[in-house]
């Protein structure tokens, strides 16, 4: 029979474990694992033992997970098919003829990926290669360009197909077509926070942002000509989400699809070789094994936190500070955000979704000042996304927010990683803004996944 310990002390214990083993570079996967094998045999009984293979087979087992390698390697092919140069191409030049258009053609070239492969490291480092060194040729305020690129990537992990949103309908139990649809609309305001932003200040100050001089701009008939080469991703979009939405296809026989598509894409583009299957399905084995480990050891970690008592703790805590149900969604955001300055997406999903999701399945809302509440069935769903929405500051908030990384990578020597922070922080607020919006207007969440699947 293992110790026994009060629940504050254990749970102080293993978090603070956690956090001096993620400060001593251990990765993620590796701490939450050893931990909650460590604890478990320290403070648990014989009997909870059998939660080591009672928690990670039916993760092993879960169909809907199959749709997370077949989604990254059909990012991993079309990065490597040079769809991102074309789109990028083509959005410059009817943009690029206003002010700060640059910037705003970055931002829907990402918007765009986002709806394709719908993960952050491939947008924001072939964009970062791409787009980032145009912007800077041209005049663009090294700031407001990396902000920019920074926060158009992250529409990855929101605009569908998530990776993200994947993770957390297993986890949630939601339906992941529900999710799907309902982080649509909240991925495109974003977006067009991100280009209204860079508008206005280019235009309040055009030295930020300046436009193509006259000669470099092409014809309205060359434009129209040049749209001929976004055909094959538009397509391809509609077809992987249209089969989800309409009903045709669950999630994983749409990844599927999109992943065959991707493969004519590339095709398409003469660059369908035994290498580039190779490289992509290499950077699809090492994602997937990532993901799938973290889950492996934060369900462990997780599990016997509740176990022991911490869920029940936890609530009583969050319950007992007398906030009202916004207040607490309020806290939670806070907390998410501080642990998103540490910790990557999905060890977050992991351990706070658990814990937070039952918190406020037992509250209601019924809206702010007489504005719409969101029915008890709708939480589950509402929540998800903005914890989706949150989740996009976790790669921009310094010191440990993987885009600022991903974009240092490959950015010219010039742009230093303090230009990249300061980039970055104005976009933080707008994302703060965006999270607010959708907790405020729940209908921005809950108005697509009611029209097609007529939810309550």
């Amino acid at each position: 029979m293992g110790f026994d310990a009060p629940v504050e002390i254990l749970g102080l214990l293993m978090f603070g474990s956690l956090g001096c083993l993620l400060m001593l570079g251990v990765p993620m996967a590796f701490a939450l694992g050893s931990l909650a094998c460590i604890f478990l045999f320290v403070f648990g009984t014989p009997q909870m033992l059998n939660m080591l293979p009672a928690r990670v087979f039916p993760f092993m087992t879960d169909y809907q997970l199959s749709a997370i390698p077949l989604f990254i390697f059909m990012a991993a092919i079309l990065e490597k098919a040079g769809i991102i140069e074309e789109l990028f191409d083509v959005v410059y030049k009817w943009l690029g003829g206003l002010k700060g258009g640059l910037a705003s053609a970055t931002v829907v070239v990402c918007t765009i990926l986002a709806a394709m492969v719908g993960v952050v490291g491939a947008t924001e480092v072939t964009m970062g290669m791409i787009a980032l060194p145009a912007m800077l040729r041209r005049g663009y305020n090294a700031e407001l360009a990396c902000g920019a690129l920074l926060a158009g990537g992250t529409l990855g992990i929101l605009i569908p197909p998530s990776v993200m949103a994947i993770v957390y309908s297993v986890v949630a139990q939601q339906s992941l077509g529900e999710l799907l649809a309902g982080a649509v609309l909240p991925g495109f305001l974003l977006s067009g926070l991100y280009i209204g932003y860079v508008t206005l200040r280019s235009y309040i100050n055009p030295s930020l942002g300046p436009a193509l001089p006259p000669e470099e701009r092409v014809s309205f008939r060359e434009k129209l000509r040049l749209l001929r080469k976004t055909l094959a991703p538009i397509i391809l979009i509609m077809v992987a989400l249209g089969v989800i939405f309409f009903g045709v296809a669950t999630p994983v026989e749409a990844a599927g699809i999109g992943t065959f598509g991707a493969l004519i894409v590339c095709a398409m583009h003469r660059r369908l070789t035994w290498t580039t299957v190779r490289e992509a399905s290499l950077a699809t084995l090492k994602a997937t094994a990532m993901v799938m480990w973290i889950f492996f050891g934060a369900t462990l970690f997780v599990g016997f936190f509740i176990l022991k008592g911490g869920q029940t703790y936890v609530a009583n805590q969050i319950l007992g500070t007398g906030l009202g149900p916004y207040g607490i969604v309020l806290l939670m955001m806070v907390i998410l955000f501080v642990l998103g300055m540490f910790i990557d997406w999905v060890g977050i999903l992991l351990l706070t979704v658990p814990i937070f999701l039952p918190i406020l399945k037992a509250v209601s809302f019924t809206g702010l000042a007489g504005l719409a509440g969101v029915k008890p069935a709708d939480v589950p769903l509402w929540y998800g996304v903005i914890f989706m929405v949150n989740m996009q500051m976790a790669f921009l908030s310094p010191p440990f927010g993987y885009s600022l990384f991903y974009l240092k990578s490959v950015a010219p020597p010039q742009v230093t990683m303090a230009t990249i922070i300061r980039g970055a922080v104005p976009f933080l607020g707008l994302q703060a803004i965006g999270v607010t919006l959708c907790i405020v207007f729940p209908g921005i969440v809950l108005w697509l996944p009611r029209l097609f699947y007529g939810t309550s």
